[in-house]
């Protein structure tokens, strides 16, 4: 992401859309740069102006390249996402890794990104949920959540064991966003040190359960200095959510009034780009 070219003033970009790329400075508030092919548009500076998205009616794996008429998974064609690592069902439900029954698609991928520490976290997006991310994926796992405060509470030493450690907390907290109410922008603060504790205490068993398995320091508690607050660019929140899908409509365009999670929120609806990972489209804006 460091090679982006980013442009200023009045613009217009095309390429394959990815992800927004979102970070997170010291001021708390999210920064946002839409990536189409090689070039991206700067968010943030763009609140109360004009936003006009074309698709062109073509998507390419953002694997492989290859053109598909489908899209899955966010993005591959239906080979990639029947064949690697990274699209099987484990990547969801890491507590399913079957790479010590011999039958990961990718074992050396796995080796890369799975044997990995991980974290497990709460975060308030739409309320309080548990999730998990590997440790270098932290803040930008909470800023694709449009979460609006986050607390890192467990470092484990697997993919598989975070999802174990998850399962547990699972029974008593949700692991889901709901984006509706993400992007409406009335979620409460929570004390997250005390929810911390709180689940903490009634997870124990389990936790010391999986740690004689596993190994006493598989599964470390961690002393984080404080909750991550984080703030979003947004001038107006939705009254009404109104979702735009490209695969119904080529064109959207509208006034941006924030951006929150993966989603840029127009005067006209909300759209995910996320989700339309690798399709061809030309951005305007001004």
């Amino acid at each position: 992401m460091d090679q982006l070219i980013l442009t200023e003033g009045d613009a217009r970009v095309s390429g394959q859309l990815r992800k927004l790329d979102a970070r997170l400075p010291e001021s708390g508030l999210a920064d946002y740069r839409l990536r189409a092919g090689e070039t991206g548009l700067a968010l943030n500076a763009r609140l109360g102006q004009r936003l006009r998205l074309h698709y062109a009616g073509a998507i390419h794996c953002v694997h492989c390249g290859r053109h598909t008429r489908k899209s899955f998974g966010q993005g591959y064609c239906y080979p990639c996402f029947s064949t690697l690592a990274q699209c099987d069902l484990c990547l969801v439900r890491p507590e399913t890794c079957h790479y010590f029954q011999g039958t990961c698609r990718e074992p050396e991928w796995g080796e890369q990104h799975c044997f990995r520490p991980h974290i497990v976290y709460l975060a308030n997006a739409s309320g309080l949920k548990v999730g998990i991310t590997r440790a270098s994926n932290t803040p930008t796992r909470w800023l694709d959540q449009g979460a609006i405060q986050a607390l890192p509470i467990l470092e484990v030493a697997t993919r598989q064991q975070s999802g174990l450690v998850e399962t547990l907390f699972k029974a008593h907290v949700s692991d889901r966003t709901n984006w509706r109410a993400m992007l409406k922008g009335e979620v409460e603060p929570l004390d997250l040190v005390a929810e911390r504790d709180r689940l903490l205490a009634a997870v124990a068993p389990g936790l010391d359960a999986l740690r004689a398995t596993h190994g006493a320091e598989a599964i470390r508690a961690l002393d984080t200095p404080g909750v991550v607050s984080i703030d979003y660019p947004v001038l107006s929140w939705p009254r009404k959510i109104q979702s735009f899908n490209f695969d119904k409509q080529a064109l959207v365009e509208g006034t941006l009034t924030g951006i929150k999670g993966q989603y840029l929120m127009l005067d006209s609806g909300v759209i995910n780009l996320r989700k339309f990972s690798g399709y061809q489209v030309t951005v305007e804006a001004a």
